[in-house]
Formats: C-alpha cells, structure tokens, sequence
C-alpha cells in the first residue's frame, strides 16, 4: 500500500534532513524516508505532548515546526540507527542489536509502567519506546521482546527453549543475557556456549529430562483458555499433569501423554487452544498440513511425512501439529490412489513411535467422519475430543478476556454481546471486538465504547451454519 506523505518529498526538516516517501503512519505519526536513506519521525504536537506529560521524553529530544498551519515535531536518525513500529522490525543481526532493544525496552518501562508497547516506535538514537495510544489488545512485554529478537513471531522470552529455537544464532548465553537485561529472570540452566556438546543419545535423553524438569516449574501454574474452560479442564488434567508429574505417572506406568484429536465446526476455537497450549509448554513445535507436504509425486509425501517426524523426536520433548488431517488420512476404503494408502500406512507407523520418543501429538480436523479407522483407534489417538460452537457462558469469558486488554468505557454490556453471540463460532466473538475497536478509533475515540461494539455485531450477521449440535465437548 502507498502511503500519502504529510510533507511534500524534499521538505527540509529542522535538522537539515530532506524528506522522501512515507514508510509507516498512525493516527498522529509517521516515518518517512530521508534522501540519505535514514528514516525519520514526524509526529502531530497532541502526540508528543502526551509523550513528554508522561515522562518518556525531554522536550529537547524532538524538534518542533510548523507546515500549513500546524505544528508538528520531528526526530531523524542515521543510517546505523533503528527508527521503525516495533510491530515492522525485523529481527536483529548481532547481539548489540538485540542488547539495545532489550535496555530500551526496560528503560521505557521504568518510565512508563502502564502504556501498551506492541503498537510502539522504537528509537534507538534516545533509547525509547513511544506509544501511540491505538486502540488495540494489549501484549505483555515478555511478548513484545520475543516479537523483536525473533522478527515476527509471537512467543514469550520465558518460553526460553522454545525462543532458543527461533534465534539459535545468538547462543544460549548470550540470549539470557538479552532476555535479562529487559529485566526479565531466566531460569533454565543455561551451559556454556564453548562447552563440548555431547552427542551420545543416553546423555541426550538425560538432558532432556532436565529441561523438561526446568519447564514445568516454569508452567506451574494451570494452564486458562478464555472461552473454553472444559477443553481447558480436559488439557490440564489429560497432557499437562501428566508432564508435571512424571514420576508420579510413570509408576504406574504411564510414560507420556496420549495424541488427540480435535474436531469440529470451522472457527470455533482449535487451532487458538492449540496454540496456547503450545505457548504454555514452551516446547518447539513441528506442524503437519496439506500445503507442507503434499506432493503429487509417489512416495514424495509420505518422505516429508517421515521427515517432520524426525525432526520433532530429534528435539524432543515438542508437540507435532497435524493440522487438516482429512486432507492425507481419509479413509483408505475411499479409493483415493494407492498413493493414499502408503501415506496413512506412514502415519500409523509413526504415531506410536514418535509418543514413546516424548512427541505430543496433536491433530484438527473439521471433518472426521473422513478419517481412516485404523488412525481414530485407541492406541494411536486416545482422544477424539469435540470443539463445537460456544454457549453463552463461555462467549461471555471470551468476551471479558479480550476486553480486559483493550482501554475501553465502563459501560459495555458484555451480557448482551454474549446473548446475541451465542452459538456462533469462537472467532466471530473476537472479529465483534477487532471491528468495534477499527469502528471506534475511526471515529477518533481513544476508547472502546458499547456504540462501537453495538454497529460491528450489527455489521457482522451469523454466516449459515451446517445444522451442529448443542455438545460443546465430548470423548
């Protein structure tokens, strides 16, 4: 998309700089590119005021002027030095990169302790993090940090095995001390960086075991999912006490948790509960999907298969995500090619052996009445578990969840969302929300108002649904 600048292209700013074409823009800001390649900030005076009545920044670190009968203010930056959305990133390329960040992230905060930080420009000439106040959810600084170092991905620093994985470039040590120096505690045993590693596989399991052991004092907590407190219940009791627990389980015999399977309506909620289930144990995470590892060519599938296979026992403990598993495992009696036959045989060799190798295996499907028998039986997938659309209960812990994050007017009706909203999938709840916040800041509020939410459900009717039924989970 082409942005239209405030400022003519080679607009002289205070500093001597000459403008060029808008990069990034806000509701009262923007960075635009400067003839010697740098970047600079043009922000609206109402802005800065709230930055500097807040304590961010110093009046001199801005410079003010005026163009059309307005004031703006502006910083520019040299070509060595980071002026972007801290959402626009990319990830860093050395560790001072990543230090500077992470001590510009702490300093702000020690600042400002309320202000959301995942809609922020990040100014590294002053060390700064400056919000700009969008109507938007609030992510937790532990989040934002791991945004950064990983370039996109969202995944806490306190996930430190599962960081580890998406930015092995910097080292173990040298990533704790990132993650530290944000002001945030590691406490998986980190080795050092020049210590032999060792390539027995016994000394390899032993390993692994203390960080599984690491882990689960990370996660001692019980694991939430707002909207579904029963799938909830059942991943708590059935995959996450079991990890917690080993010895306790094992006593009797009871090595690893089982594979499951989710299934049901589309949008209702598997792939978000897969997810922060996958947050919540910090493992890395393999995925299994039609557009991965289709091939149209004999045996090319079921080698990818086995290749994903492998890769998630080589760094096991992970989870293995079989997403759209109808796509490649529908039944076999079908007569879809004897192409189809080898790769559902592929699975069932591999499902028992990658459980016993510490791999939880999680599959979705919205049509399981597809699937291949020999694949839903007991011993394989223990657990075939039904997603179905929300109650009004849980559309209504939903509903308080996505709200609590987002600055928003005291008189919201939530219990009429919830009604009307009821029976719909999950994802409808949170597209009401994400609408009424555009819809409001549109209208220049700076709050989530029940107006807003009111024109977005108005806005958003039921789609038609294929019949469903009132069981929202079941075994």
């Amino acid at each position: 998309m082409i942005l239209e600048a405030w400022l003519p292209v080679g607009f002289e700013l205070p500093d001597g700089k000459k403008t060029r074409k808008a990069l990034f823009e806000g509701h009262d800001w923007q960075i635009l590119e400067t003839h010697d390649k740098c970047n600079a900030l043009v922000a609206r005076d109402k802005l800065v005021n709230r930055w500097i009545e807040s304590g961010l920044i110093e009046e001199s670190s801005l410079t003010s002027f005026n163009f059309v009968e307005q004031k703006y203010w502006s910083i520019s930056c040299s070509a060595d030095q980071v002026l972007c959305p801290v959402s626009e990133g990319k990830s860093p390329d050395t560790k001072n990169e990543a230090l500077s960040f992470a001590l510009t992230l702490k300093a702000t905060r020690d600042l400002d302790q309320e202000s959301y930080l995942q809609d922020a420009i990040y100014i590294e000439k002053i060390s700064r993090l400056l919000p700009t106040y969008s109507i938007s959810s609030k992510t937790d600084d532990d989040v934002v940090l791991g945004y950064w170092l990983t370039g996109g991905l969202s995944v806490s620093v306190k996930s430190f095995r599962r960081l580890r994985q998406s930015v092995s470039w910097l080292g173990a040590a040298n990533l704790k001390e990132v993650i530290e120096s944000a002001g945030f505690e590691v406490t998986e045993k980190v080795a050092n960086d020049r210590q032999k590693v060792q390539t027995d596989k016994s000394d390899q399991r032993i390993e692994r075991s203390d960080t599984s052991s690491v882990n689960s004092e990370e996660t001692a907590k019980p694991f939430e999912l707002p909207g579904r407190p029963e799938l909830a219940s059942f991943f708590n009791e059935h995959i996450i006490d079991i990890i917690q627990n080993r010895d306790r389980y094992k006593a009797l015999g009871i090595e690893f948790p089982s594979a499951v399977v989710l299934h049901g309506p589309p949008g209702c909620g598997k792939t978000f509960a897969v997810e922060r289930l996958i947050d919540y144990l910090g493992w890395p995470n393999f995925q299994i999907d039609a557009s991965s590892i289709a091939s149209p060519y004999i045996h090319e599938t079921s080698k990818k298969v086995a290749e994903v296979f492998d890769k998630a026992m080589e760094n096991a403990p992970s989870v293995l995500v079989i997403d759209e598993m109808e796509a490649f495992l529908a039944d076999r009696e079908m007569g879809s090619g004897h192409h189809r036959v080898e790769e559902v045989a592929e699975f069932l060799r591999r499902i028992p052996e990658a459980t016993k190798n510490e791999v939880l295996i999680i599959a979705m499907t919205n049509r399981v009445d597809m699937i291949d028998s020999a694949i839903l039986r007991r011993g394989r997938f223990d657990h075939v578990i039904k997603v179905d659309f929300a109650s009004e209960a849980e559309i209504l812990s939903l509903l308080d969840k996505l709200l609590s994050t987002l600055p928003k007017d005291d008189n919201i009706d939530t219990k009429h969302f919830a009604k009307e909203l009821s029976g719909r999938p999950l994802s409808d709840v949170a597209f009401v929300v994400r609408e009424g916040a555009r819809l409001a800041a549109r209208s220049s509020k700076d709050r989530l108002d029940h107006a807003s939410m009111l024109s977005a459900l108005q806005a958003s009717p039921a789609r038609a649904q294929d019949g469903g039924t009132k069981r929202r989970i079941g075994f």
